[in-house]
């Protein structure tokens, strides 16, 4: 399993956004994306690269949004209305349970958008 950032996405600069994203709000960002707060719904994040939210992501976020399959969003609470990557949208199932589950990590394997696990590099 790799949980590293793909080389081609690191040298791509990062936005820090310190606070929550509230219903209305959207950061559309060429490159990197870092929230230290919550997406709440209604709220939308853009990025041409990574996106990674230290805290619940339930907006909408769409990572490698210049067309890269190698990006990956990452959030400690994984519970967004609706998830793409690159080209591939996907949303979760309907009356999906999201109580106190690890840290996720949505990305593009064999040509669909895959949710799993969070694991940290060794």
């Amino acid at each position: 399993m790799i949980n590293r950032w793909p080389q081609n996405l690191t040298n791509k600069p990062t936005i820090l956004y310190e606070k929550s994203l509230r219903s209305g709000q959207n950061i559309n960002f060429d490159g990197n994306v870092v929230v230290l707060g919550d997406v709440n719904p209604g709220a939308e994040i853009v990025a041409g690269g990574h996106i990674l939210v230290m805290g619940r992501l339930r907006g909408v976020v769409h990572a490698g949004a210049a067309g890269d399959e190698d990006a990956t969003i990452t959030a400690l609470s994984f519970a967004p209305t609706q998830v793409r990557i690159a080209s591939h949208i996907t949303r979760p199932p309907d009356g999906g349970e999201y109580g106190d589950r690890p840290p996720e990590i949505a990305r593009i394997r064999d040509d669909n958008v895959v949710i799993e696990e969070y694991q940290p590099p060794r």
